[in-house]
């Protein structure tokens, strides 16, 4: 089931960008400054993760919980655990069939691994301090989301790769983490709060390995390159 969806995506990715062939001046490994208003949304994100999580139980945290066990008591799948990772391969692919990425090849690896073992490192000590349990009650690791954090952050690092060439990758790289993210909670493996703030983490993470990325590989390039 998910190579037919990961085939899928790759052939909207790429059929739609092949209606525009004029060519354009891009900046090739372009610095990504920081700004205040970059922290809007990821904040926003763990804050409302936290205020879920500890205000807000049998509003929402335990209401949702229920109802999804109310509603839908036997679903269950393992998409999940491969949309986590779904944004990689097409970050990766596009640039392989010469839809070109923001940064080249070595750069944008270096970035995604800084972002990666940022993000990895936090969420695990933050899942052994919180020690909160999940919502079926397997294990005391489930906040914050480990998936959802995985999942905006390839994201992020897809929607910063290929924004400028494709306006519309942002919308198709955040669908498929929030769809991560909303199956953890339709599997009971994850409250609200839990994917919330997992989401801004992992958006807040990738981000982080832009802002403070030298560029030590191809400094300073520019060229002017087709987009597709």
């Amino acid at each position: 089931m998910f190579r037919k969806f990961l085939l899928l995506q790759l052939a909207i990715v790429l059929s739609l960008p092949s209606f525009s062939q004029q060519q354009d001046s891009v900046q090739i490994n372009q610095k990504l400054s920081f700004t205040k208003s970059q922290l809007y949304v990821p904040g926003i994100l763990m804050v409302s993760g936290l205020f879920t999580t500890v205000f807000f139980k049998d509003q929402i945290k335990f209401k949702i919980r229920d109802e999804r066990n109310k509603q839908i008591p036997d679903f269950h799948t393992k998409l999940d655990n491969y949309l986590e990772y779904a944004s990689l391969p097409i970050a990766y692919g596009l640039d392989a069939f010469g839809v070109k990425s923001k940064n080249d090849f070595p750069n944008r690896t270096a970035i995604l691994i800084k972002g990666e073992l940022f993000m990895y490192a936090s969420v695990t000590i933050l899942k052994g301090i919180s020690h909160e349990t999940r919502p079926d009650g397997s294990d005391r690791y489930s906040f914050p989301s480990g998936h959802a954090a995985q999942a905006f952050a390839t994201a992020t690092f897809l929607s910063e790769e290929y924004k400028d060439r494709l306006p519309w990758m942002p919308y198709a790289a955040y669908t498929i983490a929030g769809t991560t993210g909303l199956l953890r909670i339709a599997n009971n493996r994850h409250y609200l709060g839990d994917v919330l703030f997992g989401a801004g983490f992992g958006f807040l993470s990738m981000k982080m390995a832009y802002w403070t990325h030298q560029y030590k590989w191809g400094k300073n390039r520019r060229k002017s390159t087709p987009v597709y």
